[in-house]
């Protein structure tokens, strides 16, 4: 996976509508020769874009394995579930009211910029409330009114951010509406050191809690006797897994089907302990949209499509596929 990783890397960074070869793409990086336009398109578009790409696939994938551990089903998924959509639909209202507008982002919008996953989390907390509170039955989650909540919360929030975009100016509206589909176009530094903290912090802490997510395949009578507080480590694990979301959410829009892909292909791969699950997650959720972000720029350059659409594309071939494995 980390091979495929810098193979992307390399294909992204050195091709584009601007080709450049390894030793210019060097020499640029570390200043070992000054080129005004290799450092124009290095470090202003290419490398934030591929960093983004990077640390939105490992969020969503890490996510998305605690979503389908917690759950114990292969078809949970922040955007399926209506995360994305909760998150969405506040980072929509945040551009509404302060104004913002992604393709202007910029150093003197940090402040700004470093606010949106905040209003993020409160969105996708929200969503995951309410998802949860009409999963429960009789005392415990219930998978099946778990998907059809999420649905219904995925479809509500998304109207909800349709309609808060309808009040923006044609300008921003624009902007707005392309940002939902799910695109790192504009990515930037500053973007990066908004969710780089998300990512990186609740990452470790979920690696940490890799155990609970083991033990929650067992039944609910052997969990609490082991002397494990069921509910309380799952809303824990939830919150850390809504807060990459939105962290997520916030700079790239709303990209399904990574939670979903990742985990699956990865348990594939390693087998089921979230020793292995999680990082590998991590890392096939990296490699995914890495390369999605570059079919995305180049199948039709000089135009290009948003890497969500992409995503979308892979993703729902694979969702049918498992939605028939499970049959």
């Amino acid at each position: 996976m980390i091979a495929i990783i810098f193979v992307a890397f390399y294909v992204h960074i050195t091709n584009g509508m601007f080709d450049m070869t390894v030793p210019e793409v060097l020499k640029t990086i570390f200043g070992l020769e000054s080129n005004p336009k290799f450092e124009l398109v290095i470090f202003e578009f290419r490398l934030p874009r591929i960093i983004i790409a990077l640390l939105v696939g490992i969020g969503l994938a890490i996510a998305g394995s605690v979503l389908q551990g917690i759950t114990k089903n292969d078809l949970a998924d922040p955007g399926i579930l209506g995360i994305n959509a909760g998150a969405g639909a506040a980072v929509s209202f945040f551009m509404l009211f302060f104004q913002f507008n992604a393709s202007r982002a910029d150093g003197s919008q940090l402040l700004n910029i470093m606010m949106m996953p905040i209003f993020g989390l409160v969105g996708g907390v929200l969503a995951a409330a309410i998802i949860f509170v009409f999963a429960y039955k009789n005392g415990r989650l219930d998978v099946e009114r778990l998907l059809l909540t999420g649905i219904a919360i995925n479809t509500g929030f998304g109207a909800l951010a349709l309609y808060i975009t309808l009040k923006m100016s044609e300008r921003d509206f624009e902007m707005a509406a392309l940002w939902q589909t799910g695109t790192i176009y504009n990515a930037n530094w500053a973007f990066i050191i908004a969710m780089l903290p998300w990512v990186v912090l609740l990452g470790l802490y979920i690696y940490r809690k890799k155990h609970l997510l083991d033990y929650f395949q067992l039944e609910e009578s052997t969990i609490i006797s082991l002397g494990i507080s069921i509910e309380k480590e799952k809303i824990k694990l939830l919150l850390a897994s809504v807060g990459i979301v939105s962290a997520c959410v916030s700079v790239s829009g709303s990209i399904g089907f990574i939670g979903l892909m990742a985990p699956h292909i990865a348990r594939q791969l390693v087998g089921v302990h979230h020793k292995y699950v999680v990082p590998f997650s991590a890392l096939i959720g990296a490699a995914l949209l890495l390369i999605s972000d570059f079919i995305a720029k180049t199948i039709f350059a000089p135009s290009e499509l948003a890497v969500g659409v992409v995503v979308s594309i892979i993703g729902i071939p694979y969702f049918l596929y498992l939605l028939i494995k499970a049959r």
